[in-house]
C-alpha cells in the first residue's frame, strides 16, 4: 500500500523478488537489489513470501549524508554484497546488545552505510535511467501526494497543481505505475487512517477530520469501500492482534 514515513528507509533484500512503487515508477526488485526511500518519498513494497532482506531506519534528523532523492539499486558485485550485509549485520548486534556508547556505535554504523551508499551511487553502472515524461509527472503527482493527502483536495486540485488535465494525469500515473492516480491517492488516505485506527484511541470523527474528510459519515463509507468493514471493526479487530 502506497505510503511514506517520517524517517529514512534503507531496503537490502537478499532473497527473492517483487514489485516496489518507487519516485513515481513501479518497477521489479530482487536479490541483491538496494532501496533507498528518503523520508516523506511515497513508496510500496510488494515481495514474495519467500523474500529475505534486512530494513535499516534512519531519523529524518540525522547529520548523515544521504540521497535527497529515491534510488534504487543492483548490486552485482559480490564484494559490495557482502560489505553491506556485515555492516546491517553489525548494526544489529549492536542495537540488540547493551554494551556502553552503543549510540555513538550504531550512528558510526549508519555513516558507513551512508558511504558505502553513496559509493554505489557514483558508479556509473547504477546511473538511473533517464525517466520519460509520464515517469517524470508521476513523480511528481506521488511527492504532491505525500504533502497533501490530508487536505481533502479532490484530484481536480492535483493536476491544477501540476499544471495537467484530470485526465492527463491519470494517464500518465497508470502507465508509469500500473494504478490510477486516484488510486494512489485512496491508498495514502487508508494507510494513514489504518494506523490511526490500531494505534490511537481518537474518535473516528477526529480521525476523518484530520484526514480532511468532509464528515465522519464519508469516512466511514471510505473505509467500508476499501476494505469491507467500518472503522469500528477495524479498531476492534487491531486490538484483538496480540
Amino acid at each position: 500500500m502506497a505510503h511514506d514515513q517520517d524517517y529514512h528507509v534503507l531496503v537490502w533484500i537478499t532473497r527473492g523478488q517483487g514489485r516496489v512503487l518507487l519516485d513515481g515508477i513501479r518497477r521489479g526488485i530482487g536479490a541483491h537489489n538496494a532501496l533507498f526511500v528518503p523520508a516523506g518519498s511515497l513508496f510500496a513494497m510488494d515481495m514474495g513470501r519467500q523474500s529475505i532482506g534486512h530494513v535499516v531506519l534512519v531519523p529524518a534528523a540525522t547529520d548523515l549524508r544521504l540521497p535527497e532523492i529515491p534510488r534504487h539499486l543492483r548490486i552485482r558485485e559480490v564484494q559490495a554484497q557482502s560489505e553491506l550485509t556485515s555492516l546491517i549485520e553489525a548494526g544489529l548486534r549492536e542495537d540488540q546488545g547493551t554494551r556502553p556508547l552503543r549510540e555513538d556505535a550504531l550512528e558510526g554504523h549508519a555513516t558507513l552505510m551512508s558511504v558505502w551508499l553513496r559509493r554505489q551511487m557514483l558508479d556509473l553502472a547504477h546511473a538511473p535511467e533517464r525517466p520519460n515524461a509520464a515517469q517524470r509527472l508521476s513523480a511528481r503527482f506521488c511527492a504532491l501526494v505525500s504533502q497533501r493527502y490530508r487536505s481533502g483536495a479532490p484530484m481536480a486540485d492535483y493536476a491544477k497543481a501540476l499544471e495537467v488535465t484530470p485526465t492527463h494525469l491519470t494517464r500518465a500515473v497508470k502507465s508509469a505505475t500500473g494504478k490510477t492516480a486516484a488510486g494512489l491517492l485512496s491508498e495514502r488516505v487508508l494507510h494513514d487512517a489504518r494506523l490511526l485506527l490500531a494505534e490511537t484511541s481518537h474518535p473516528a470523527k477526529q480521525i476523518a477530520a484530520f484526514l480532511g474528510f468532509g464528515s465522519a459519515a464519508y469516512f466511514t463509507r471510505f473505509m467500508q469501500q476499501h476494505t469491507g468493514q467500518s472503522p469500528s471493526s477495524l479498531r476492534s479487530k487491531a486490538e484483538r492482534v496480540p
